[in-house]
């Protein structure tokens, strides 16, 4: 499954804000583009994890969270969905409250839900 416009969606735990935006991409290039206006819109943000798939091409990356609690999460739901040519990135403002690995997890994957949620995914 494709989709064909960017979707934005913003959680909210203890304070720190995770804002899910999925949007479609055909190249790893047009990613990397695309992560750099991210991470210029939200330069005051701790962390920018995640995940894209393109074809049989998967990358993830956690950014300086706990490994495996958040960049593999998010590209196990879009493999999940059966989703192709997408990427879903989380945007993470500290809310000043730790919150350990498995409620970092649980969060990430929650954002990722409800940005598919918004973008009408189920």
């Amino acid at each position: 499954m494709e989709i064909s416009q960017r979707y934005q969606c913003l959680t909210e735990v203890m304070k720190s804000k995770f804002i899910a935006i999925l949007f479609p991409i055909d190249e790893p290039e047009n990613f990397k583009k695309e992560l750099n206006k991210i991470s210029k819109e939200h330069s005051k943000a701790r962390h920018i994890v995640y995940a894209y798939r393109i074809d049989n091409k998967t990358k993830s990356c956690d950014d300086r969270e706990p490994k495996g609690t958040a960049g593999r999460p998010l590209l196990e739901l879009l493999l999940k969905k059966d989703l192709n040519k997408v990427a879903l990135v989380v945007v993470r403002y500290f809310g000043g409250t730790l919150l350990g690995a498995g409620r970092l997890l649980r969060t990430y994957v929650q954002s990722g839900v409800n940005v598919l949620k918004v973008a009408g995914i189920e």
